[in-house]
């Protein structure tokens, strides 16, 4: 089904409308290359092209990238430390970095970042989450798995949600940054 109904339908894009259109979107959000191509991919099939020759959008993404509008390396350092403030382990960063496009030496930097905040991360996790030490009571067995899950499916590895999970109440896991 069409996004929109035809009476309302907006002009077809054309050379300037899609420039103007990408730059908007980067002055907005920060984005990565392959983000801003999905989004003008996206607009295209919606409004369609008005020109006779084909769209180049990765020829716009690229100048736009040696303009200095986009930095993938830079977008991933960015996501990599935010997605850790929320909790979030190196596993979900990897997985969320590469649906963004990143490339795998820019995701370098920003997997080193979080790897090394790991503890910090999981600390944050637990603590929204209301796990380990900062439980109010024990935890029974099926309530730990459960738990344990959480940190999983956040990007933990196996032995840092076993130490938080494992924690009583008021009481911090030694800190581990192996």
């Amino acid at each position: 089904m069409a996004r929109y109904r035809a009476q309302n339908k907006r002009p077809a894009l054309d050379e300037a409308a899609l420039r103007e259109l990408a730059l908007a979107y980067v002055g907005r959000f920060a984005t990565s290359g392959a983000r801003l191509e999905r989004y003008l991919a996206r607009k295209l099939q919606e409004r369609g092209w008005a020109e006779a020759r084909e769209p180049d959008v990765a020829a716009l993404c690229t100048r736009f990238a040696e303009l200095g509008y986009l930095d993938d390396a830079a977008y991933a350092r960015m996501k990599g430390a935010a997605m850790a403030r929320r909790g979030l382990g190196a596993g979900r960063i990897r997985g969320a970095l590469a649906a963004d496009g990143i490339a795998e030496d820019a995701r370098a930097a920003a997997l080193d970042q979080a790897q090394a905040g790991r503890w910090d991360a999981a600390d944050t996790l637990a603590r929204k989450k209301r796990i380990g030490p900062y439980a109010l009571e024990l935890a029974d067995r099926a309530v730990r798995e459960k738990q344990i899950a959480a940190f999983v499916r956040a990007g933990h590895d196996f032995a840092t949600a076993r130490a938080w999970v494992d924690a009583a109440p008021g009481e911090f896991p030694e800190r581990s940054e192996e």
